[in-house]
């Protein structure tokens, strides 16, 4: 073959892929990030928020943006500078510039819950950055109701409370990544997934007795925020963050999984080996003590379903 021939089919072959990836109707994220003129977290959180519409990925690669949602992006007003406004997270110390208080007295604002986490990473003395969306911090402290809180003195119940050791951040962060998570699917066994991750896998054992369905909820588990070594001490940083502790938490928790699950059996079963078929059984999940506080189940329908949708009000 010529060097003329070749070259001529390597132009015709790089021209075939490239118009076909053109009438492609859908984007993978990393390319839909590049033509909304987003870094990948900024085009993340976008998604999160709500500000970009995605797909399922009917190849099971993940969450996919059609070419009709990037050009209804583009097209809103003030593009691209209002949308990175939208998505724009700041740490500590410039989130108390935004607010024009010291980084101390924001640091308590968030541990009160005042200001809610959007994102969390471990810097590399594997501490703990929280991230908080700018625009929620400019209306907070925009907001009359918060001046004396701004500039005064803490009321003292909220004192005693930082004297305690109160830190609501990780919990606040859990709720708010839970609800990114509900709302990016209407399959039951994800939404079953998403509740299951925030619990320790033995308060997941004691609801979930089938272990097909564990099973099934271990595959469907979200992908978490860190991509630690599970046995690493940033790992353990990690899982300690993504894991509810409190009481009462576990509770709210407890009781959607028990609700998500009916909804997802309702829907379809669990995967299950088809009869005849010799399939090794799942590993059963061995049962710890547990306080029995921590186990307790609400009395009430107040979980962290409910929680959600009262925040969104």
């Amino acid at each position: 073959m010529s060097g003329h021939t070749v070259t001529s089919t390597i132009a015709e072959t790089t021209g075939a892929a490239a118009g076909s990836a053109a009438r492609r109707p859908s984007l993978a994220p990393s390319r839909a990030a590049q033509e909304l003129e987003l870094r990948r977290g900024e085009f993340d959180l976008a998604v999160q928020l709500g500000c970009v519409r995605t797909i399922p990925d009917e190849g099971g690669g993940g969450r996919r943006v059609t070419r009709a949602e990037i050009a209804r992006v583009r097209s809103q007003e003030g593009f691209p500078e209002a949308l990175r406004e939208r998505v724009k997270a700041v740490g500590t110390r410039d989130g108390a510039a935004l607010m024009e208080v010291t980084p101390a007295r924001f640091t308590r604002f968030a541990r009160l819950g005042l200001v809610v986490p959007v994102n969390w990473y471990l810097n590399r003395y594997r501490a703990v950055v929280w991230l908080y969306l700018a625009q929620e911090l400019q209306q907070f402290a925009s907001e009359e109701e918060n001046a004396p809180l701004l500039t005064g003195r803490t009321p003292e119940g909220l004192r005693d409370q930082l004297d305690a050791g109160l830190d609501l951040r990780p919990r606040n962060w859990r709720g708010r990544h839970l609800g990114f998570q509900l709302r990016q699917t209407e399959d039951p066994w994800v939404k079953a997934a998403a509740v299951a991750a925030l619990l320790d896998p033995v308060q997941v054992a004691e609801i979930v007795r089938d272990p097909y369905e564990r099973a099934q909820l271990n595959r469907l588990r979200p992908a978490q925020s860190a991509q630690e070594a599970p046995d690493s001490p940033a790992g353990w940083i990690a899982a300690r963050i993504m894991t509810a502790e409190a009481p009462d938490e576990i509770g709210w928790l407890r009781a959607d999984l028990r609700q998500a699950l009916i909804e997802a059996r309702q829907r379809r079963p669990a995967p299950r080996p088809s009869p005849g078929v010799p399939v090794e059984r799942p590993p059963e999940t061995t049962i710890a003590r547990q306080d029995p506080a921590v186990r307790q189940e609400p009395t009430r329908s107040r979980g962290m379903f409910g929680w959600l949708r009262r925040r969104n009000r």
